[in-house]
């Protein structure tokens, strides 16, 4: 079992920048495609970025595509989220997740394992 732990949110205006990253404990953390979504009050918890356990593959949500880069370093057990150009609509918690699935995958159902998320505020 994997533990994650979020961290980087806070306020930032729109256009400026911010880097989330997910430290996670416990075995293996490369036998897993890592995620991130985010939630905004009110709205479901929808997907934002993946990338595969390699590192070589990623895949984005249209509304961040271009603007939204994910990372990982398994020697570190870290997964990075580097958001430029943040919008308001860009308001949200985000998590971390963690898939065994062996493709990469964008639903919710795909992933066990969650961080508590970090709060994102884009002010306009």
């Amino acid at each position: 079992q994997v533990q994650m732990v979020e961290s980087g949110g806070g306020l930032v205006q729109a256009g400026g920048s911010l880097r989330l990253s997910c430290t996670a404990s416990g075995p293996s953390f490369s036998n897993y495609n890592m995620g991130w979504f985010r939630q905004a009050p009110g709205k479901a918890r929808d997907f934002v970025a993946a990338i595969v356990r390699t590192g070589d593959t990623t895949y984005y949500a249209d509304s961040v595509k271009g603007r939204f880069t994910i990372s990982r370093d398994n020697a570190k057990n870290t997964v990075h989220l580097q958001m430029n150009m943040l919008k308001p609509e860009d308001t949200a918690v985000y998590f971390c997740a963690a898939s065994s699935f062996v493709q990469i995958a964008t639903a919710r159902g795909a992933y066990a394992y969650w961080g508590q998320g970090t709060q994102v505020t884009v002010s306009s």
